[in-house]
């Protein structure tokens, strides 16, 4: 189990009996509640890879009934993160280093789409965010935990600002695999500061309409993660 990550409390408490007189949309925030809670407890290994996913002990962490944690596991099924098996039970997924390859294959040709995209198509409001990201890189933390959320927030903001729906959808998918396999290996990598500093000079790209060299730079950036953890695992 990954130290220092914990549950977070949900406000509203609620079970399953009082879940089925609530209105669609009550029904449908705690669905995504329970989606986000569990999807972060994987992505982060807080539930570790081939780890059992307890649909009781969610219910009592998270303080939702039933129906929404078997609506989240069904999503996350759908998204690679756990696997379903019939009288068995739910599995966190394993991590593979093929997984890693697959992974940074199709991620090398997407996320240098994004970048492009970016910089021709983001609007002022998300040039002001990429903006502030870029103000905000020299002020992050140090420990790997901050560094990794940095180079999600640039990751997520990177793929609204491509704004085309089906590559954010499908990018958001393929970078929680990513952020798992990164928070599996974390203890064994080295420092990771360089790696998540090549995000400056791509958002310098993106806010100055450059998408060429955004794209050139972001693909070398995925690149340099599957080294990395290869550096570490082996080929």
């Amino acid at each position: 189990m990954r130290r220092g990550c914990t549950i977070r409390q949900v406000s509203q408490r609620v079970n399953a009996e009082q879940l089925v007189t609530q209105p669609e949309n009550e029904r449908r925030s705690l669905y995504e509640i329970a989606y986000a809670e569990i999807r972060d407890l994987l992505i982060r290994a807080v539930i570790p890879p081939g780890a059992p996913v307890r649909e009781d002990q969610l219910t009592k962490q998270l303080g939702v009934g039933r129906t929404p944690v078997r609506e989240a596991i069904k999503r996350l099924e759908a998204e690679w993160l756990v696997n379903v098996y019939p009288r068995r039970g739910v599995f966190a997924t394993d991590v593979h280093l093929t997984d890693l390859a697959v992974l940074t294959e199709v991620r090398c040709q997407l996320e240098g789409v994004a970048a492009e995209l970016a910089a021709a198509r983001a609007n002022l409001a998300q040039r002001e965010q990429l903006r502030q990201l870029l103000e905000d890189a020299d002020k992050r933390g140090t420990a790997a935990t901050e560094q990794i959320d940095f180079d999600s927030a640039v990751h997520r903001a990177v793929y609204r600002s491509a704004r085309n729906t089906y590559l954010e959808t499908t990018l958001t998918q393929y970078y929680n695999l990513i952020i798992r396999i990164w928070h599996v290996f974390l203890d064994r990598l080295p420092e990771i500061t360089d790696h998540v500093s090549e995000l400056v000079p791509i958002l310098e790209h993106i806010l100055a309409g450059e998408g060429e060299a955004a794209r050139t730079l972001m693909v070398d950036h995925v690149k340099g993660f599957e080294r990395a953890i290869l550096s570490v695992v082996g080929s």
